[in-house]
């Protein structure tokens, strides 16, 4: 079972720790390509994996005015996925201005060597850390026989088919296309919210939709569009279409949603929480002439997305 610590208090004495440190946006198959050499080497050693990433993402905190990262997860859709490839220890660090501001030398000896007295480091070439991002691989290799810890390099390669799969990941997810970004990551892509109230439109026409808010405003969210979904309520899976959009048939508003029709279902869910599982873009969002016409849309587009699983 794998343990989650959100912050360093109380931090447990781990045995023979091999950790990595990472953002793990998505946990794609970059990621996973890390974590099983980050398990195996755990392993050799008779130890414990353990993963440290950061809440809220760096670029927040160190780049506020930059172009906005659109995240591929959120930390809760994070643990999930790393739970999923079987890690021993994740530690959520509370990322702040004061923490960024720590200089190289004390992130090695304050906030590594002393909460997780590492027995081995597996880091990226590239990896930057402390006030101005001055520490990096060649520091740790400087002081690794001084605090007992072993190195291992992450090649090149793998850090830069991590970045490439991140961005085509969000590529794909731009244009709508799911297929593909479920292949670059591995799983299907997911959102989770809570069901709202909304204006009961679909119920009228017998297509009647959840609402659903993802409270992450950082979350990325597909191109507008009608999806074949798999939803997710509390411990059943439900086979659904999603709208992605403004709704242009019957709503002259601007306004985005995210609204579900579960298949042959009629509860009512407000205030439960759903995770969407995306398996397929059905279509385009259109705005039709009249209510029949969409009504007759949707009623294909229910069969399509029963074809999808």
């Amino acid at each position: 079972m794998m343990r989650v610590f959100k912050g360093l208090d109380n931090l447990p004495p781990f045995k023979n720790p091999v950790l990595t440190i990472g953002t793990f946006d998505g946990v794609h198959l970059g990621h996973a390509k890390i974590i099983e050499r980050l398990r195996k080497k755990a392993i050799e050693v008779d130890g414990e994996s353990i993963i440290i990433t950061f809440d809220p993402h760096p670029r927040f905190v160190v780049a506020p005015n930059s172009t906005p990262i659109e995240l591929l997860s959120t930390s809760q859709e994070k643990i999930k996925a790393l739970q999923a490839l079987h890690v021993d220890n994740v530690v959520i660090v509370p990322f702040t201005k004061a923490f960024s501001d720590i200089s190289a030398e004390a992130y090695i000896r304050d906030f590594i060597v002393s909460n997780f007295h590492p027995h081995t480091i597996i880091i990226g070439y590239d990896h930057h850390f402390g006030k101005n991002r001055q520490g990096n691989y060649q520091l740790l290799e400087s002081v690794k026989a001084t605090y007992g810890f072993q190195l291992e390099e992450i090649p090149v390669q793998e850090i830069e088919h991590i970045a490439v799969s991140s961005t085509k990941i969000r590529a794909a997810l731009h244009i709508g296309d799911i297929k593909k970004a479920n292949e670059l990551a591995g799983k299907y892509y997911t959102l989770e919210g809570v069901v709202i109230h909304g204006e009961k439109r679909g119920r009228l026409i017998g297509f009647p939709t959840a609402n659903v808010h993802v409270g992450d405003v950082h979350k990325l969210i597909p191109a507008n569009g009608v999806y074949a979904v798999k939803a997710y309520l509390k411990e059943t899976v439900y086979k659904a279409m999603l709208n992605i959009g403004v709704r242009p048939t019957v709503s002259s508003s601007n306004h985005r949603s995210i609204e579900v029709n579960i298949i042959d279902f009629d509860q009512d869910i407000y205030d439960e929480t759903l995770r969407i599982e995306f398996v397929d873009k059905l279509r385009d969002e259109t705005k039709f002439n009249v209510i029949d016409e969409l009504i007759a849309q949707l009623t294909i587009d229910k069969q399509d997305a029963l074809s999808r699983f």
